[in-house]
């Protein structure tokens, strides 16, 4: 026993330094500084000697049952990666899935036994993740049957048009995801009637039109993430939260982010809060003649919109009336797996490589952001596309998601050590943006804050964080699903459901907060619509024209910057 026990730790050891090897070149891009505590892990990987041997007793019963059973009666495969008849049909195609999956389920099982920290441990089970993800026997035509079948009903055309499906991605930079061709910005996408009405270096300044008779005073503000473009709020008439926000009488602006090329590769923070975030906030004001406004930030942009108040609270200003944060991070304890990329080694490579001047490229961001979840938003795509020869079908949200931007590169090497690596945002004092010391304590406004329970990007217990930092009148909602199908969630859908505490306690953790939430069906959208109406002041008549004294209409929505490509 002691033998075989030997036996088993060296076989998958092995496994595990290969899988550590293959991925210890990540960082936050997709490739560059890397892990070094994966290095370290590598060579000399220790493991709870009990769960060990559980592991050991489990594999060697399952791997026998496995073996005698044949190829005469594969097992039924409970994978969706190998659902389809040909799989279950061919023996020796299940039995090799059966055996990834035994194999797979052992790998992951060790991954949870290795002893070490709690950091170094998570790196370990992502970067095991991502190693069997790419070891399924589904991404190789030599043994995914479903393809070989394809292939023999059509003659050989699917692997004709795979092959042509690799190029033109080849060419393009990226997998496709959906048929990007049915597509185009300002046609069937961010197609909500508006114009352009302000514009510098870094971003434009859309007016909506008025879907109303009368709107109310207090003009309302969004403020989306610059690592993806604006449209996400705005992609079909019928998903759009841009366009929900003008039916319920709100005369809304959206900021629309400048796609940086080289002219840009000096910006900092310090630029995107005073010239865009700050400078948003100003002409809306002057525009509309209210002397307050009504704000929202989504996601990087719920950050850039905090640091703004913050930078105006602290030179004595207060002209957002309430601000609402869409799965938002202002206190980075929680990041969830996005963890696993940050170190002082990675943050150091990338201050050297960008802190003074360059581009971060969108696409290697994207690339992170996929392998995040592998099997859905690489393996899948790269099966379909290019093995069995299929074209994806149309779908607006992954047009959006592969529609990628670049970052400035000192304005990405102080986010990253400011926020993710040394969770700077939330300490009073600690930080100086735009020359003033920054203390989100003095940030004291009604607050809308909403997290997605399965967000991978900014997970529930992040995004619940604001509610201690932020002094003022707050309001948690959570929905259901991830991180952009929770937020883009319309009422009419009918869709998912929304969590309420209805004694409006926010306690320390959202653990706590759960506990005296209510479960409601259907869409937050609702909700939050009452209450930026209770922040908006009275009706008004609803303007005739876009943009006021020299704010002009320059062109129509969606306007130029939002064109450009990375």
């Amino acid at each position: 026993m002691a033998q075989a026990a030997e036996q088993f730790q060296q076989a998958f050891t092995q496994s595990f330094a290969k899988a550590l090897e293959s991925f210890k070149g990540l960082d936050a891009a997709g490739a560059g500084a890397g892990f070094a505590p994966l290095k370290e892990a590598a060579p000399d990987i220790k493991f709870a000697p009990e769960r060990l041997q559980a592991l050991q007793t489990s594999y060697v019963e399952e791997a026998v049952k496995l073996f005698t059973q044949g190829l005469g009666h594969p097992p039924a495969l409970q994978d969706r990666r190998f659902a389809a008849p040909a799989w279950s049909d061919n023996p020796v195609a299940a039995y090799a899935a059966s055996a990834y999956l035994l194999n797979a389920r052992t790998m992951m099982g060790l991954a949870e036994a290795v002893e070490t920290d709690d950091k170094t441990k998570n790196r370990i089970r992502f970067a095991v993740e991502q190693w069997m993800a790419a070891a399924a026997p589904s991404n190789y035509l030599a043994l995914n049957a479903e393809a070989q079948k394809k292939a023999i009903e059509t003659k050989g055309e699917s692997i004709a048009q795979g092959v042509k499906n690799m190029v033109h991605d080849l060419q393009q930079g990226h997998v496709s995801m959906t048929d990007e061709s049915l597509f185009e910005v300002g046609k069937n996408v961010a197609t909500t009637e508006g114009a352009v009405v302000f514009e510098n270096e870094l971003f434009q300044l859309i007016e909506y039109k008025p879907l109303t008779a009368k709107v109310y005073e207090k003009p309302f503000l969004l403020v989306p993430p610059c690592i993806n473009k604006f449209y996400i709020l705005d992609l079909q008439p019928e998903n759009s939260l841009i366009r929900y926000a003008v039916e319920q009488g709100h005369r809304t602006f959206v900021v629309s982010w400048r796609n940086p090329d080289q002219t840009l590769a000096h910006k900092t923070w310090d630029d995107y809060i005073e010239h865009a975030v700050i400078r948003a906030i100003g002409v809306t004001r002057e525009i509309s003649g209210s002397p307050t406004i009504n704000a929202l930030g989504f996601c990087v942009g719920g950050t850039m919109l905090g640091t703004a108040l913050g930078v105006l609270a602290a030179r004595g200003e207060k002209p957002v009336d309430s601000a609402t944060f869409l799965t938002t991070f202002l206190d980075f304890s929680d990041t969830g797996i996005l963890d696993v990329f940050i170190d002082e080694a990675m943050v150091k490579f990338r201050e050297a490589e960008l802190g003074k001047g360059g581009l971060m490229k969108g696409q290697d961001l994207a690339s992170t952001f996929s392998f995040l979840r592998p099997n859905d938003l690489v393996w899948n795509y790269v099966v379909g596309n290019y093995l069995k020869g299929e074209t994806p079908p149309p779908f607006d949200l992954l047009y959006w998601n592969s529609d990628s931007t670049n970052l400035p590169g000192p304005y990405y090497a102080w986010y990253l050590r400011n926020t993710y690596l040394e969770n700077n945002l939330k300490k009073p004092g600690k930080l100086t943006v735009c020359g003033q010391k920054l203390d989100l304590a003095a940030v004291d406004i009604p607050v809308y804050i909403y997290g997605s329970r399965e967000d991978h990007i900014v997970p529930i217990g992040g995004a619940y964080a604001s509610t201690q930092v932020l002094p003022g009148k707050k309001r948690f909602v959570q929905g259901a699903s991830g991180h952009i199908a929770g937020v883009i969630n319309p009422p009419a859908k009918n869709k998912r459901s929304h969590w309420i505490r209805a004694d409006g306690k926010l306690p320390k953790t959202h653990a706590q907060w759960l506990e005296g939430a209510v479960e409601f069906p259907g869409s937050w959208w609702t909700d939050w619509s009452l209450w930026l109406k209770g922040h908006a002041g009275k009706q008004i008549a609803a303007p005739k024209t876009y943009g006021k004294g020299k704010y002009k209409a320059i062109e129509a929505a969606p306007g130029r910057y939002v064109q450009a490509k990375a």
